[in-house]
This record gives structure tokens, C-alpha cells and sequence, in this order.
């Protein structure tokens, strides 16, 4: 199985580095770090993660919470917060990006390792289930034109 490959984006670059070096040591692959919304999105074209750590708060105009929105629209990579910042507005905001996770900084290796893995598994079900869907659409669309040809022949005759 190939090495799980992770965005971290922040703006804090120590704090960025602190989880990088964490990330690493639990196994994961931590190319690249970013700290705006604009070097997030230029990562995620370059460095194709698997999954994404953002913090709500980021230099520039643009916060993680509408980065995220901005990275949901353009790609299938789920996304988990990383925040200082728990109050009911925040989480509010956040929730409608749908993400994976929300952690409240400082939390514990073991729990960073926990949310990765269970947004992981989450995604890669959801990702089954979309696929089932759609052969089961297909099936359903060929059997009714194959229904539709049988009903229209018995009328021809």
C-alpha cells in the first residue's frame, strides 16, 4: 500500500513544521505545507493529496473555512479542520464545507492519527457508494431502453 500523502495547510510555519514532523513520524507523507488559499490550491494540483489538515485562520483575505469550500468545489480530497478556534459561529461556518473532521488545537498525536484514518476509510466508502450508484443507473437506463424497444416491437406487430 502506498504511503498516505498529506496537506497540511497553516499559517503559523511552526506550527505547520510541528505537524509535518508529527505526521511523518506516525508513517504519513508530508510533501508541501501551505499557509494561504491561494498556495493551497496551487499545492493541491501539484502534490495530489490524499487528504487535507487546514486551519480556519490563514494569511491573506481568504480564511480555511473558505478555502476549503473553494478546494470541496474543485476536488474530491477530504478535508479536516485544525483550529485554536471552537466558538459556535466558527463551527457553524465550518460545518457547511461538510468536512471530514474538526480539531481543536493542541490535540494529541493519537487523535490526529484517528481523525486521518477515519476520514480516509469515510471517504474511500462514499467513493465506493458513488460508484455503485452509478452502475446501478447505468443498469436501470439500459433496462428500461431494452423495455421500451420490447413494448414498442409488440406494438409494431
Amino acid at each position: 500500500m502506498s504511503q498516505v500523502v498529506v496537506l497540511v495547510v497553516e499559517d503559523e510555519n511552526v506550527v505547520a513544521m510541528d505537524i509535518k514532523g508529527r505526521l511523518e513520524k506516525m508513517g504519513y507523507e508530508v510533501p508541501e505545507t501551505a499557509n494561504t488559499c491561494k498556495e493551497a490550491i496551487q499545492k493541491v494540483l501539484e502534490v495530489k493529496p490524499d487528504i487535507i489538515l487546514m486551519d480556519i485562520v490563514l494569511k491573506g483575505d481568504t480564511d480555511g473555512i473558505e478555502t476549503a469550500a473553494r478546494i470541496n468545489d474543485l476536488f474530491d480530497i477530504p478535508i479536516i479542520f485544525i483550529t485554536a478556534y471552537s466558538n459556535d459561529e466558527i463551527i457553524q461556518r465550518a460545518k457547511k464545507t461538510v468536512p471530514y473532521g474538526y480539531l481543536t488545537k493542541p490535540f494529541e498525536d493519537r487523535e490526529l492519527n484517528s481523525m486521518i484514518e477515519i476520514s480516509l476509510y469515510k471517504h474511500e466508502m462514499e467513493k465506493k457508494l458513488r460508484e455503485s450508484e452509478e452502475k446501478y443507473r447505468r443498469v436501470v437506463e439500459r433496462f428500461l431502453k431494452l423495455s421500451n424497444e420490447i413494448i414498442h416491437d409488440i406494438n409494431e406487430k
